[in-house]
């Protein structure tokens, strides 16, 4: 899932030039390949997200994946759960937390799982400001989970998470994917999701369950009539 500059650029809906300067100034994680800059999905995502900047909605879909992998918002919240009060006076202890109530299938190792959260978080916080993070594993596709969850998590406390802006976090959406495409899939509604004034108001006001999910479904709706039909379908060229 390797990306050139060009693919990057169209995906951002920015120019080339910009592309390079944020390499350069903004830390936008790339690689090279024959003296050619080369981005992975996954992780321009995350950074993208992390800085709230618009994706396209071409990211959502891979075609070289089956459509079965990717779930909706609502679905993803409705399998991992929306949660309240949730303990934890530090990172690890928070995470700990929302791994033990996370819904997940028996022969998942929670310990294992918690402990690629923390690993993952000593690579740079997840948390993408104003008090919110989105822990997720590297490699998504290390546990074998049957479908992608989103477990939204309003914690009891707010913890310090190490943001960028200094804020102490108080919203955590925890993500596990059985795919690449998923993880991507999901990670893309969410930041859309969070730019949107209803679902970010009733995230912000800890609202109910059949808000967010209401406001997740219209999410979900806003994104599919954005997509054109064969990438919505996953057809196109492989």
């Amino acid at each position: 899932m390797e990306l050139n500059v060009r693919e990057t650029a169209k995906l951002m809906g920015v120019s080339e030039k910009t592309i390079y300067r944020w390499i350069k100034h903004n830390k936008l994680p790339a690689f090279k390949i024959n003296d050619q800059y080369r981005f992975s999905r996954v992780e321009m995502l995350e950074w993208a997200t992390s800085q709230r900047i618009n994706v396209s909605a071409e990211l959502l879909f891979d075609s070289r994946e089956k459509k079965a992998t990717v779930s909706s918002l609502e679905e993803a919240l409705r399998a991992g759960g929306i949660h309240y009060r949730v303990g934890g006076a530090e990172k690890s202890a928070a995470l700990k937390s929302i791994v033990e109530i996370m819904p997940l299938p028996p022969e998942v190792d929670k310990a294992f799982l918690l402990r690629v959260l923390i690993a993952r978080e000593s690579l740079g916080s997840t948390s993408i400001g104003d008090g919110i993070a989105i822990p997720h594993v590297r490699n998504p596709i290390v546990l074998h989970v049957p479908r992608p969850i989103v477990a939204l998590c309003f914690m009891e406390h707010a913890i310090e998470f190490g943001a960028l802006d200094g804020k102490p976090v108080h919203t955590l959406f925890a993500i596990v994917s059985p795919t690449v495409t998923a993880h991507l899939n999901l990670l893309s509604r969410l930041a859309f999701a969070l730019r949107h004034p209803v679902f970010s108001k009733h995230i912000a006001q800890q609202g109910s369950r059949d808000e967010i999910l209401e406001s997740a479904r219209e999410i979900d709706r806003l994104l599919l009539s954005r997509v054109p039909e064969n990438a919505a379908a996953g057809g196109g060229a492989p």
